[in-house]
């Protein structure tokens, strides 16, 4: 999949049901974070995606929070359900693609920022491997919550699409969802472990984007 993009990803947790005192209400979220508190919470996915990618996501939040150096008390002030810290990382990496294509936006070869984009992606998703693989499953529902920043990525890929469109380098009938679907799908099929390296699946699929007389 596109690092945390499929539309079928789920995850399999279990919600914790009592919290630490302080942590299931909205109005600590909205409240802007102190510099400690976004260190402290940097720090804890970071943790997480390593945790998971190794352990798998059943992992007890303990190990997170000790590898992450800080105490579980303040790990759920962050992330009160397993859920939420998962949706917390898949959002991050959602947001850094979204980043990493408007920067390309005003790219002198427009062609060269197009492909070179979706090999981003394509070699994030490969880098991301283990941890694609612990978070995938069923459970929660991540859809929903992801659907403004999916539409930031859209867009933002829509511009290099319609960019490299308008120097002839892809074919005229391609959509931005239509790339988000294909490059999803060379990720995903990647992961499997008798798969072909997601490189060259990704020159097959960049060979059908590209116009007939595009080199």
């Amino acid at each position: 999949m596109i690092p945390f993009v499929n539309g079928g990803g789920r995850i399999s947790v279990t919600p914790k049901p009592n919290l630490p005192g302080g942590c299931d209400g909205p109005s600590a979220a909205a409240r802007p974070l102190r510099a400690d508190a976004q260190r402290n919470r940097a720090r804890i996915l970071e943790a997480a995606e390593v945790v998971f990618a190794a352990e798998g996501i059943e992992v007890p939040v303990d190990t997170i929070a000790e590898k992450a150096g800080v105490g579980v008390g303040t790990l759920y002030r962050h992330f009160p359900t397993k859920e939420k810290l998962c949706e917390a990382i898949l959002m991050d990496r959602l947001s850094d693609l979204t980043l990493d294509a408007q920067a390309l936006a005003d790219a002198p070869d427009p062609a060269t920022a197009f492909f070179g984009f979706l090999e981003h992606i394509v070699e994030q998703g490969a880098a991301k491997r283990d941890l694609l693989v612990a978070v995938a499953g069923a459970g929660l529902e991540f859809e929903q919550a992801a659907a403004d920043v999916k539409d930031g990525l859209r867009e933002a890929i829509g511009v290099l699409l319609r960019r490299a469109q308008s120097t002839g380098a892809v074919r005229p009938d391609v959509t931005a969802a239509t790339v988000m679907s294909l490059v999803g799908a060379t990720c995903q099929a990647a992961a499997h472990a008798d798969a072909s390296p997601a490189g060259d699946l990704l020159g097959i699929v960049c060979d059908g984007l590209r116009t007939q007389r595009a080199g």
